[in-house]
């Protein structure tokens, strides 16, 4: 069976991957798939950085504003949809790129998801009675006692994930990190090959403070673009809430609080730049799990040339 290439182009947040991504495409004939769970959502714009018109025009994207902030996406519908188009950018004669900073897709990708209970409701709703009387960090201590891998890489307040592997033990009485450690099953010898056939470019910063810069400066752009705006108008339909997988975006968490009044929105800069160099520390941790990644320092003075010399070698 026929390998459908693909190059990945990885890193954490404010590392420079559109640029890059808009530069391979000027010199290669590629498609861009999204590898983002927050380009998703549409009404989401400034708080994600999403690549502006004039980028999206300079060539074809993919799976960017394809949900409302009201519903969710996951891992196994972005396998679904992402392997579908890289079949169909390949029967185009064209490469597929796939950019972003959602690890967890890359992954899922290149090695399946592993099989494990469904959600259900009822134990959803227990424990999310649960949190509102105890708190998530009770809940997470509580997760530890069963699960010390899966809480040991978790915040004790990161309710969406403490209360899904809470879920997964209560339902199936195995940890979540078991079904993880579980090889992959595989949906089809297409969708492996068509997976294994990817090569990652991965931009990453030999000085942290040079990201921490850069990420500084984005949210500044944020604030100065209308990203409150962005999350009052948000907060205005009536029908979202701080638990959705969509509001609990770096930037989009920090700001719901701030306009509910949690803590003065003369916090929110510091704690939204805290929150989001947080987000590239674990996004750089992921990284590191991938020992066949191709490296770029993304603060090199030659990261783009780099970056292309890479894309033309590997594709």
């Amino acid at each position: 069976m026929k390998l459908l290439p693909w190059i990945g182009l990885a890193g954490p947040t404010a590392a420079g991957k559109t640029a890059a991504a808009l530069a391979i495409a000027s010199r290669h004939a590629v498609e861009i798939i999204s590898v983002d769970s927050a380009l998703v959502y549409r009404g989401m714009d400034i708080g994600t950085a999403k690549p502006t018109a004039a980028e999206l025009a300079a060539a074809p994207h993919h799976l960017i504003n394809i949900r409302d902030p009201l519903q969710a996406y996951s891992a196994a519908e972005f396998i679904t949809d992402a392997t579908r188009l890289i079949g169909e950018i390949s029967a185009r004669g064209k490469l597929p790129l796939l950019v972003g900073g959602t690890m967890l897709y890359f992954k899922a990708l290149r090695d399946g998801l592993d099989a494990m209970p469904t959600a259900d409701p009822a134990t959803r709703a227990a424990l999310e009675a649960e949190a509102q009387a105890k708190g998530w960090p009770a809940l997470h201590t509580e997760l530890a006692a069963v699960d010390a891998v899966t809480a040991a890489r978790l915040a004790p307040n990161d309710s969406q994930r403490i209360s899904r592997a809470l879920e997964v033990f209560r339902v199936s009485g195995q940890p979540l990190s078991v079904f993880q450690k579980r090889n992959a099953i595989e949906k089809g010898a297409s969708h492996v090959q068509t997976a294994r056939a990817g090569a990652i470019i991965s931009l990453e910063p030999q000085d942290r403070a040079w990201l921490h810069e850069r990420i500084a400066q984005r949210f500044d752009s944020m604030l100065a673009g209308g990203f409150i705006d962005e999350v009052t108008a948000l907060r205005a339909r009536g029908d979202l809430h701080p638990d959705l997988p969509s509001m609990r975006c770096v930037g989009y968490r920090q700001a719901w609080e701030a306009l509910s009044g949690n803590w003065p929105m003369a916090e929110l800069r510091e704690r939204g730049i805290a929150a989001t160099r947080q987000l590239a520390k674990r996004q750089i941790t992921w990284l590191r799990s991938m020992p066949d990644r191709h490296i770029v320092a993304c603060d090199a003075p030659d990261a783009l040339p780099q970056v292309l010399k890479l894309a033309g070698s590997l594709s």
